[in-house]
Order: C-alpha cells, then structure tokens, then sequence
C-alpha cells in the first residue's frame, strides 16, 4: 500500500480587514516534512499518519503542510500556487491506494468559495474513482456538497476546543485503509440543521450530544459520525450547522441517522449556552467573591479571523477602576520592537489596540513599564505547539498586558507564565479567544465567563452581512423549516 498525505489550512472570515497572503503561511508553517517533527495543530495530523502507515509497512510520499491564521480571503495566486504544488506532488507519487488530506473546511480564496471541495475535486480526477481520499477537517467548516462527492471519507474533530485532532486523524487512516482493503464501503450523508450556534462541547446540553454521537459508532454499520458546526463568519452558500454520518455501504441508513441527530440537536436549541454583553458580564465577574475570573472576550478571537488588537473590554476595564487584571495578548510588533529595544524595565507612553480598523475600537494610551520579554514564545492547544512569537509583559498600575509578534489567540496560561506573570495573584484574567482557552484555563478559574463583546466575531448571528448564504436559518429565522415548506 502507499499513502500520499499533505496540509492546506486556514479559516476564512470573508467579512475581516486582514487579508492572507504568503507571510500569514509561511509565518507558522510551511513545508514538505511536517511529520518530520513539526509542531502545531496542523502538522499533528501528517505526523499520526506517517506513524501508522509505517508501522503497516506502506510506502509514504509527503507534499506540502501549511496553515496560515485566519483572517479574510487568500489571495487567489497564493491558494492556486500550493494546492498546484501539492497536487503535482501527487501525481508524481502516483499510483497511490490512499489520499489524505488535513485541512481547515472554511477555507475561500479569491475567486473559490469552496478550497477544500476545489482541491478534492482536483485530487479525484488525478487519483481516479478507486483510490480511497480521506479529508480530515475542523467542525467550524462548510461542508459542501464538492467535497462529499469526491471523497471517501471525512471527519470532523469532536471536541471544542479541538483537543482530539490526533484521535480523529487516527480514525481517518482506519476507516480509508479499511476501505483500501476492501473492509467497508463508505458511503456518506449529511442533514441541514438550518441553525448557526456556538457548541462548547465540555457544556451541557453539547456535552451528552457528542457522547451519544460518539456511542453509535461502531454499531450497526454506522462508521463516523460528525457534527459539522459550521463557521459564521464565512460568506459561504453552505455556512451552518450540519450532521454527517458515514455507514458501511447503506446510504438509506446513513442519511436516517444523519436526519434523527440532526433534528435532536434542533429540538436542543433553546438550551444552547447564551453569552451575557460585555457589561453584564463585567458586572457579575465583579459581584463574584473569587478569584481569578477568567473572562473571554468572544469577538476578537484571532482563530476566527478578528485582528487580535480590539480594546472594548480593555477599556472597560479601565473605566471601572478594575486592578489586578491580565490581558493576553494584543498582537502588535510595531509595539513589540518599541519594547525590546527599550529594554526590561523602561517606563514608556505606548498607544495599546484599536489600530487594524473600526471592529478593534478606539486606541488606548498608557504608561507602562516593560515587565518582561520572551522570543519564540510557545503555547500549547492540547499536545499541539503554538508560537506567539516574541512576548512582552506590560503593567500600568496593576492592569497587565501581555502584547505578541505573531497574531494568535490565547489557548493557554503560558501565554502569561511565560512571561513570569503570576495568574493566582490576579482577580481577572481576559483572554482574547472564544473557547480554545477552556481547556488550559478551566482548572485554574474560580469561574469562566464569555463576553458577547462587540468586534469582528461578535455572537450574534442574525447580523452577519451574508452575500452568499441565504437568510433561512435560526436564529435569523424562528422556524427555517417552516419557511422552506411554505415556499415549497
């Protein structure tokens, strides 16, 4: 058997100022060796696969692994030049039993609303009907109907925060080389959930949602089975929630299932978690006699494209009086190279945020003295390394900041014990993220609280300006159902 393996990642807010190009790739990965030793979410993937097919003995051909931060459209010529190159890689290793593929789903580049099915497409007509292409994605994706005709396989991480991205690709590998060996047949369907909501998996009702997803497969001819959650900040036609299953063989099957988890799911939506505004959650990290408060400020979450620069609840925080409290992390390198060249100790008048465009608020003057400073900084999402780049600690009275080279949300308290700062001397903790923080944060908080802060990601669904998507989806619409049959 041979096994041809390659990455082409990044998560497309078609609606943020920041435009992906080359540097937002080749800052955080870019290369042919990624299961060689790479770090990071995207490099976990390649690296399981190789490991598994070696130990089989199969021969493996390894192209190009690269993620960029999400931001807004890739630029045509960037996307069209890797996938070229990992598609020539593939016809150079040909013939091949196995293709698999590690991408992000919500991927759209100029001139493609749809990369991940433009690239399984590509890979069919090069591969041929009988080889087995396997797609592993992030749930945060557009699952499209390109990209279910041309693979064998695809499956989403379970969990959000995405900590199973090693267990999912193992299932991955499994499942095409059982179909390579003629085990199973898979045959894949998926149910439109016509909602757009956020499914924070360690909460109730997600939480026993997933496990019962989890506890059919394996049973009854049921293969996988993935909740697609969807990314609605994609200006996508297919943007929003969707069940996938994958049976042996049986399409009827497949799709009964795919239908009943998906109208389970609907019937949960009034228990799916709201998030309190900014003030109402200020308010009661206030009245909580604990400490630390860790507070996320939802919309300006790099990992969903925002610049990572806003400063709505900074200023907040500032107006109220609000000491001991930590912020990570402001992306700014002009501010970083300020810092590093004045050194640890400077006391400095720095303008903090509001400065990639009107979603990140208005600037915020301080002074500050330069606490500490950290080059090549790390974090962790699971067993996956993040790099921050270089870190600098900044303290104005109490209020520390914690400001980065590389745009990245925070997943992790390294992003501020790196730097030396001490979380249990604090009484609120605000990080710029929307759930990947949980997992780290979780066992150091005396409470956990999402901001619906304003920004480029702000969790209100029904004011997505979609060009593309239709508006007949909760919580837009009341009953999406009742409207389709009425216009039926």
């Amino acid at each position: 058997m041979k096994l041809f393996m390659a990455s082409l990642a990044t998560e497309t807010n078609s609606f943020s100022p920041i435009p992906t190009g080359w540097s937002g790739f080749k800052e955080h990965l870019h290369t042919k060796s990624a299961s060689q030793g790479e770090a990071g979410l995207y490099a976990a993937a390649v690296s399981r696969w190789r490991t598994m097919a070696e130990a089989r003995g199969w021969e493996v051909a390894e192209g190009l692994s690269t993620y960029a931060q999400p931001a807004g459209p890739t630029v045509r010529s960037v996307y069209e030049t890797m996938r070229d190159d990992i598609l020539c890689d593939l016809r150079a290793a040909m013939p091949v039993d196995v293709v698999l593929m590690s991408m992000h789903g919500a991927m759209i580049a100029q001139g493609y609303d749809d990369c991940e099915g433009d690239m399984m497409a590509r890979i069919r007509e090069i591969a041929g009907p009988d080889v087995k292409v396997g797609l592993e994605l992030d749930p945060h994706c557009h699952l499209t109907e390109m990209m279910l005709e041309n693979a064998t396989a695809i499956i989403c991480y379970k969990e959000y925060p995405h900590i199973d991205v090693v267990e999912r690709a193992e299932e991955l590998f499994t499942l095409c080389a059982d179909a390579a060996e003629g085990k199973v047949a898979p045959v894949m369907r998926d149910y439109d959930c016509r909602m757009m909501a956020m499914y924070h998996t360690p909460f109730e009702p997600v939480r026993g949602y997933v496990d019962r997803m989890s506890a059919i497969e394996g049973t009854d001819g049921i293969l996988s089975v993935s909740l697609v959650h969807g990314f609605p900040w994609g200006d996508n036609p297919r943007s929003g929630t969707r069940t996938l299953v994958i049976s042996d063989g049986d399409a009827a099957l497949a799709a009964r299932h795919a239908e009943e988890l998906g109208r389970e799911l609907w019937e949960m939506r009034g228990e799916l978690r709201r998030f309190p505004s900014m003030d109402e959650g200020l308010d009661l990290a206030e009245a909580l006699n604990a400490a630390p408060i860790v507070l996320a400020d939802f919309a300006d979450n790099a990992g969903g494209g925002a610049p990572s620069d806003s400063t709505f609840v900074l200023r907040a925080a500032l107006a109220r009086g609000l000491r001991d409290i930590a912020f990570a992390a402001f992306w700014d390198p002009v501010l970083v190279g300020m810092c590093v060249d004045a050194g640890v100790g400077a006391e400095m008048a720095v303008r903090i945020g509001g400065k990639i465009g009107p979603m990140s608020g208005d600037p915020v003057d301080l002074t500050v003295t330069v606490r500490a400073i950290v080059e090549n900084a790390v974090q962790h999402l699971g067993r996956a390394e993040m790099n921050m780049g270089t870190c600098v600690w900044l303290e104005a009275e109490g209020v520390h900041l914690v400001v980065n080279t590389r745009r990245t949300q925070t997943f992790h308290p390294e992003a501020f014990t790196n730097l030396g700062i001490d979380l249990s001397g604090m009484k609120y903790v605000v990080v710029k993220s929307s759930q990947h923080f949980y997992d780290g944060f979780a066992p150091i908080a005396a409470e956990v609280i999402h901001l619906g802060t304003p920004g480029a990601i702000t969790p209100d669904f029904t004011i997505v300006p979609f060009t593309r998507r239709d508006g007949n989806y909760w919580p837009k619409v009341d009953n999406p159902f009742a409207r389709e049959s009425a216009a039926q």
